[in-house]
């Protein structure tokens, strides 16, 4: 595995972990829908959540790894979040969070991490199956 496969990972554990204390079940781990990713799904009592990890060993010009969670990723996002209500049957409150992970390799530990919960709200609101030929669609509200 290349070595920025598994610093993902490692960022990936530590933000499950971290859920895990905050009173989260890990529903999910790299759940696909095609080719969109979604790093982690979490649930609780009243919400589904949606996690998009990144994980760098540096900052480069102070961007944290949280910023490179683009409007391009958080649609991708959003229409594989709700394919996964959409399939599951979920009737959750629905959330959308980013995690980064600043991580050291000279001690193989954590050195930051920045979880921000409700980080973005999706600009479309619901995605719907077609009876006729199973596509999902979007409706814009």
């Amino acid at each position: 595995m290349a070595l920025h496969n598994e610093i993902g990972h490692l960022g990936e554990d530590a933000t499950c972990e971290y859920l895990t204390k905050h009173g989260y079940k890990i529903a999910e781990r790299n759940w696909r829908l095609g080719n969109i990713e979604i790093d982690i799904i979490a649930e609780n009592k009243t919400d589904i959540v949606f996690v998009e990890v990144k994980t760098r060993t540096t900052t480069f010009a102070d961007v944290n790894p949280e910023q490179y969670v683009d409007e391009h990723k958080r649609r991708f996002m959003t229409i594989a979040g709700n394919a996964y209500i959409k399939h599951k049957q979920i009737s959750k409150n629905l959330r959308f969070d980013i995690a980064g992970i600043l991580w050291n390799k000279q001690t193989n530990s954590i050195d930051e991490i920045h979880y921000y919960e409700d980080a973005f709200s999706p600009k479309l609101n619901t995605v719907n199956h077609s009876k006729y030929n199973g596509q999902w669609k979007w409706h814009r509200r």
